[in-house]
Protein backbone atom coordinates (compact mmCIF):
# COMPACT_ATOMS: atom_id res chain seq x y z
CA UNK A 1 0.00 0.00 0.00
CA UNK A 2 1.33 3.44 -0.92
CA UNK A 3 2.25 5.68 1.98
CA UNK A 4 -0.22 8.47 2.69
CA UNK A 5 1.41 11.88 2.26
CA UNK A 6 1.41 14.01 5.41
CA UNK A 7 0.93 17.67 4.35
CA UNK A 8 2.21 18.83 7.76
CA UNK A 9 5.50 16.94 7.83
CA UNK A 10 7.68 20.01 7.15
CA UNK A 11 5.62 22.60 9.01
CA UNK A 12 6.77 24.51 12.09
CA UNK A 13 5.37 22.83 15.21
CA UNK A 14 3.51 24.24 18.19
CA UNK A 15 3.28 21.78 21.04
CA UNK A 16 2.48 23.97 24.05
CA UNK A 17 -1.05 25.24 24.77
CA UNK A 18 0.60 28.38 26.17
CA UNK A 19 2.37 29.26 22.93
CA UNK A 20 1.83 32.96 21.99
CA UNK A 21 0.09 31.99 18.73
CA UNK A 22 -2.36 29.78 20.60
CA UNK A 23 -3.00 32.57 23.11
CA UNK A 24 -3.67 35.02 20.26
CA UNK A 25 -6.12 32.54 18.76
CA UNK A 26 -7.93 32.23 22.10
CA UNK A 27 -8.20 36.03 22.45
CA UNK A 28 -10.16 36.18 19.19
CA UNK A 29 -13.13 34.70 21.02
CA UNK A 30 -13.75 38.25 22.24
CA UNK A 31 -15.46 40.68 19.88
CA UNK A 32 -13.22 43.53 20.99
CA UNK A 33 -10.13 41.58 19.92
CA UNK A 34 -11.71 40.62 16.59
CA UNK A 35 -12.53 44.27 15.97
CA UNK A 36 -9.03 45.37 17.00
CA UNK A 37 -7.19 42.92 14.76
CA UNK A 38 -9.67 42.80 11.90
CA UNK A 39 -9.52 39.00 11.98
CA UNK A 40 -11.82 36.14 12.98
CA UNK A 41 -11.12 32.53 13.98
CA UNK A 42 -12.67 29.92 11.71
CA UNK A 43 -12.83 26.27 12.72
CA UNK A 44 -13.49 23.36 10.44
CA UNK A 45 -12.21 22.07 7.11
CA UNK A 46 -15.37 22.96 5.22
CA UNK A 47 -15.64 26.48 6.64
CA UNK A 48 -11.94 27.24 6.09
CA UNK A 49 -11.94 26.03 2.49
CA UNK A 50 -15.15 27.96 1.82
CA UNK A 51 -13.51 31.16 3.09
CA UNK A 52 -10.57 30.50 0.78
CA UNK A 53 -12.85 29.77 -2.19
CA UNK A 54 -14.72 33.04 -1.54
CA UNK A 55 -11.47 34.93 -1.98
CA UNK A 56 -11.01 35.92 1.65
CA UNK A 57 -7.56 36.70 3.04
CA UNK A 58 -6.37 33.85 5.26
CA UNK A 59 -3.74 35.00 7.75
CA UNK A 60 -2.84 31.61 9.25
CA UNK A 61 -3.84 27.95 9.25
CA UNK A 62 -3.47 25.54 12.18
CA UNK A 63 -3.46 21.77 11.70
CA UNK A 64 -3.71 18.88 14.16
CA UNK A 65 -3.42 15.83 11.85
CA UNK A 66 -4.08 13.38 14.69
CA UNK A 67 -7.71 14.55 14.51
CA UNK A 68 -8.13 14.24 10.73
CA UNK A 69 -10.06 12.04 8.38
CA UNK A 70 -9.62 11.98 4.61
CA UNK A 71 -11.71 15.14 4.08
CA UNK A 72 -9.49 17.11 6.46
CA UNK A 73 -6.34 15.81 4.81
CA UNK A 74 -7.57 17.09 1.46
CA UNK A 75 -8.58 20.43 2.95
CA UNK A 76 -5.14 20.84 4.52
CA UNK A 77 -3.49 20.20 1.16
CA UNK A 78 -5.73 22.83 -0.44
CA UNK A 79 -4.93 25.39 2.23
CA UNK A 80 -1.19 24.74 1.99
CA UNK A 81 -1.29 25.07 -1.80
CA UNK A 82 -2.88 28.52 -1.44
CA UNK A 83 0.24 29.87 0.24
CA UNK A 84 -1.33 30.68 3.62
CA UNK A 85 1.20 30.40 6.48
CA UNK A 86 0.60 27.07 8.24
CA UNK A 87 1.55 25.49 11.56
CA UNK A 88 1.21 21.98 12.96
CA UNK A 89 -0.25 21.92 16.47
CA UNK A 90 -0.27 19.16 19.02
CA UNK A 91 -3.76 17.93 19.94
CA UNK A 92 -3.42 19.68 23.31
CA UNK A 93 -2.46 23.01 21.72
CA UNK A 94 -5.28 22.73 19.19
CA UNK A 95 -7.81 21.89 21.91
CA UNK A 96 -6.80 25.04 23.80
CA UNK A 97 -7.73 27.24 20.84
CA UNK A 98 -10.79 25.29 19.72
CA UNK A 99 -14.31 26.10 20.87
CA UNK A 100 -15.82 22.96 19.33
CA UNK A 101 -16.69 19.64 20.84
CA UNK A 102 -14.91 17.08 18.71
CA UNK A 103 -12.82 19.46 16.56
CA UNK A 104 -11.66 18.22 13.16
CA UNK A 105 -8.10 19.51 13.48
CA UNK A 106 -8.27 22.43 11.04
CA UNK A 107 -8.61 26.10 11.95
CA UNK A 108 -7.79 29.31 10.16
CA UNK A 109 -7.51 33.00 10.99
CA UNK A 110 -9.35 35.05 8.37
CA UNK A 111 -9.81 38.71 7.50
CA UNK A 112 -13.58 38.98 6.94
CA UNK A 113 -15.06 41.29 4.33
CA UNK A 114 -16.13 44.69 5.65
CA UNK A 115 -19.52 45.60 4.17
CA UNK A 116 -21.23 48.90 4.95
CA UNK A 117 -24.95 49.29 4.21
CA UNK A 118 -24.24 51.38 1.14
CA UNK A 119 -21.99 48.60 -0.22
CA UNK A 120 -24.94 46.20 -0.48
CA UNK A 121 -26.35 45.84 -3.98
CA UNK A 122 -30.15 46.08 -3.97
CA UNK A 123 -30.48 47.47 -7.49
CA UNK A 124 -32.21 44.48 -9.05
CA UNK A 125 -35.98 44.17 -9.31
CA UNK A 126 -35.92 41.02 -7.16
CA UNK A 127 -33.56 42.20 -4.42
CA UNK A 128 -34.08 40.20 -1.24
CA UNK A 129 -32.53 41.26 2.07
CA UNK A 130 -32.88 39.55 5.44
CA UNK A 131 -32.74 41.95 8.41
CA UNK A 132 -32.03 40.30 11.77
CA UNK A 133 -33.00 42.73 14.54
CA UNK A 134 -31.33 42.13 17.89
CA UNK A 135 -30.60 38.45 17.26
CA UNK A 136 -28.66 37.58 20.39
CA UNK A 137 -27.83 33.91 19.91
CA UNK A 138 -24.92 33.47 17.50
CA UNK A 139 -26.16 30.07 16.37
CA UNK A 140 -29.47 31.60 15.28
CA UNK A 141 -27.73 34.39 13.39
CA UNK A 142 -25.43 31.93 11.64
CA UNK A 143 -28.40 29.76 10.68
CA UNK A 144 -30.12 32.83 9.22
CA UNK A 145 -27.05 33.60 7.12
CA UNK A 146 -26.97 30.03 5.84
CA UNK A 147 -30.70 30.03 4.98
CA UNK A 148 -30.58 33.47 3.36
CA UNK A 149 -27.65 32.41 1.19
CA UNK A 150 -29.38 29.17 0.20
CA UNK A 151 -32.57 31.06 -0.74
CA UNK A 152 -30.62 33.40 -3.02
CA UNK A 153 -30.87 36.51 -0.84
CA UNK A 154 -28.95 39.61 -1.83
CA UNK A 155 -27.60 40.31 1.65
CA UNK A 156 -28.18 40.00 5.38
CA UNK A 157 -28.10 42.91 7.81
CA UNK A 158 -27.54 42.39 11.54
CA UNK A 159 -29.41 45.37 12.99
CA UNK A 160 -29.22 46.91 16.44
CA UNK A 161 -26.62 47.35 19.13
CA UNK A 162 -27.96 44.34 21.06
CA UNK A 163 -27.48 41.94 18.16
CA UNK A 164 -24.84 39.26 17.86
CA UNK A 165 -21.68 39.87 15.88
CA UNK A 166 -21.96 37.83 12.65
CA UNK A 167 -18.25 37.03 13.07
CA UNK A 168 -18.74 35.38 16.42
CA UNK A 169 -17.10 31.93 16.03
CA UNK A 170 -20.41 30.19 16.79
CA UNK A 171 -22.20 32.27 14.14
CA UNK A 172 -19.52 31.47 11.55
CA UNK A 173 -19.81 27.78 12.41
CA UNK A 174 -23.63 27.77 12.21
CA UNK A 175 -23.47 29.49 8.81
CA UNK A 176 -21.22 26.64 7.60
CA UNK A 177 -19.05 29.26 5.93
CA UNK A 178 -21.88 31.01 4.06
CA UNK A 179 -20.99 34.21 5.93
CA UNK A 180 -17.94 34.47 3.67
CA UNK A 181 -20.05 34.45 0.50
CA UNK A 182 -23.27 36.30 1.34
CA UNK A 183 -22.70 40.05 1.87
CA UNK A 184 -23.33 40.78 5.57
CA UNK A 185 -23.46 44.23 7.18
CA UNK A 186 -24.11 45.50 10.70
CA UNK A 187 -25.65 48.86 11.60
CA UNK A 188 -27.92 50.55 14.19
CA UNK A 189 -31.66 50.06 13.80
CA UNK A 190 -32.54 53.55 12.60
CA UNK A 191 -29.72 53.61 10.06
CA UNK A 192 -31.00 50.28 8.67
CA UNK A 193 -34.59 51.55 8.39
CA UNK A 194 -33.46 54.74 6.66
CA UNK A 195 -31.31 52.74 4.26
CA UNK A 196 -34.17 50.37 3.43
CA UNK A 197 -36.46 53.32 2.65
CA UNK A 198 -33.88 54.94 0.40
CA UNK A 199 -33.42 51.68 -1.47
CA UNK A 200 -37.17 51.26 -1.99
CA UNK A 201 -37.38 47.93 -0.17
CA UNK A 202 -40.75 46.67 1.02
CA UNK A 203 -40.36 45.94 4.72
CA UNK A 204 -42.05 42.65 5.61
CA UNK A 205 -42.13 42.22 9.39
CA UNK A 206 -42.64 38.78 10.88
CA UNK A 207 -44.86 38.63 13.96
CA UNK A 208 -46.84 35.74 15.50
CA UNK A 209 -49.90 37.98 15.95
CA UNK A 210 -50.04 39.21 12.34
CA UNK A 211 -53.34 38.61 10.52
CA UNK A 212 -51.77 37.58 7.23
CA UNK A 213 -49.90 34.34 6.55
CA UNK A 214 -46.57 34.69 4.80
CA UNK A 215 -48.03 32.47 2.06
CA UNK A 216 -50.49 35.24 1.22
CA UNK A 217 -47.98 38.09 0.94
CA UNK A 218 -46.51 39.23 -2.36
CA UNK A 219 -42.77 38.87 -1.87
CA UNK A 220 -41.69 39.23 -5.50
CA UNK A 221 -40.45 42.82 -5.60
CA UNK A 222 -37.48 44.37 -3.77
CA UNK A 223 -38.11 43.06 -0.26
CA UNK A 224 -36.55 43.10 3.18
CA UNK A 225 -37.69 40.35 5.56
CA UNK A 226 -37.46 41.71 9.11
CA UNK A 227 -37.06 39.25 11.98
CA UNK A 228 -37.00 40.14 15.67
CA UNK A 229 -35.71 38.39 18.78
CA UNK A 230 -37.64 35.23 19.62
CA UNK A 231 -38.86 36.25 23.07
CA UNK A 232 -39.31 40.01 22.76
CA UNK A 233 -40.37 40.19 19.12
CA UNK A 234 -39.82 43.21 16.91
CA UNK A 235 -39.53 46.61 18.63
CA UNK A 236 -42.38 49.06 18.05
CA UNK A 237 -40.30 51.25 15.72
CA UNK A 238 -39.79 48.33 13.37
CA UNK A 239 -43.43 47.25 13.49
CA UNK A 240 -44.54 50.81 12.72
CA UNK A 241 -42.09 51.10 9.83
CA UNK A 242 -43.17 47.84 8.17
CA UNK A 243 -45.21 47.81 4.97
CA UNK A 244 -46.55 44.30 5.67
CA UNK A 245 -46.87 42.09 8.73
CA UNK A 246 -46.88 38.34 8.25
CA UNK A 247 -46.97 35.26 10.46
CA UNK A 248 -46.02 31.63 10.06
CA UNK A 249 -49.19 29.54 10.66
CA UNK A 250 -48.75 26.95 13.40
CA UNK A 251 -51.10 24.12 14.30
CA UNK A 252 -49.10 22.15 16.84
CA UNK A 253 -48.94 22.53 20.60
CA UNK A 254 -51.00 25.51 21.71
CA UNK A 255 -48.17 26.62 23.96
CA UNK A 256 -45.88 27.29 20.99
CA UNK A 257 -46.47 30.94 20.12
CA UNK A 258 -43.36 31.46 17.99
CA UNK A 259 -40.77 29.54 16.01
CA UNK A 260 -37.01 29.71 16.23
CA UNK A 261 -35.96 32.86 14.35
CA UNK A 262 -33.76 30.82 12.04
CA UNK A 263 -36.70 28.61 11.05
CA UNK A 264 -38.99 31.60 10.50
CA UNK A 265 -36.39 33.37 8.39
CA UNK A 266 -35.80 30.26 6.27
CA UNK A 267 -39.52 29.72 5.63
CA UNK A 268 -40.19 33.30 4.53
CA UNK A 269 -36.99 33.58 2.47
CA UNK A 270 -37.71 30.36 0.58
CA UNK A 271 -41.30 31.47 -0.02
CA UNK A 272 -39.90 34.64 -1.58
CA UNK A 273 -37.59 32.50 -3.71
CA UNK A 274 -40.52 30.29 -4.77
CA UNK A 275 -42.63 33.27 -5.79
CA UNK A 276 -39.81 34.76 -7.82
CA UNK A 277 -39.19 31.47 -9.59
CA UNK A 278 -42.86 31.11 -10.55
CA UNK A 279 -43.54 34.87 -10.77
CA UNK A 280 -46.70 34.74 -8.72
CA UNK A 281 -47.65 34.95 -5.05
CA UNK A 282 -49.96 32.48 -3.37
CA UNK A 283 -52.65 35.16 -3.23
CA UNK A 284 -53.01 38.64 -4.79
CA UNK A 285 -51.33 41.46 -2.91
CA UNK A 286 -53.79 43.60 -0.98
CA UNK A 287 -53.17 46.48 1.44
CA UNK A 288 -52.21 45.40 4.94
CA UNK A 289 -54.77 46.94 7.31
CA UNK A 290 -52.49 46.46 10.31
CA UNK A 291 -49.58 48.32 8.73
CA UNK A 292 -48.88 51.92 8.01
CA UNK A 293 -45.46 53.41 7.50
CA UNK A 294 -44.99 56.13 10.08
CA UNK A 295 -42.16 58.62 9.40
CA UNK A 296 -39.76 58.76 12.31
CA UNK A 297 -39.28 62.19 13.88
CA UNK A 298 -36.29 64.12 12.65
CA UNK A 299 -33.74 64.74 15.34
CA UNK A 300 -33.47 68.42 16.17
Amino acid sequence: MAAVHDPTVDLPRIDSPTNPRVKAWVRLRKRRERDRTGTVPVEGARESVRALAAGRDLVAAYFAPELWGEAERGAAATLRASGVPCWRLSPAAFARGSVREGPDGIATIVRPPAHALDDLDTSGPAALVVIAVGTQKPGNLGALVRSADAAGATALVASGSEGTDPWNPAAVRASMGAVFELPVATAPDRAVRDWARRRGLTLVATAPDAERSYWDADLRGPTAIVLGPEHEGLPTAWRDAADLHVRVPMEGARSADSLNVGVTGALVAFEAARQRRHDRPTAPRVPDPSSASVPEPTAS
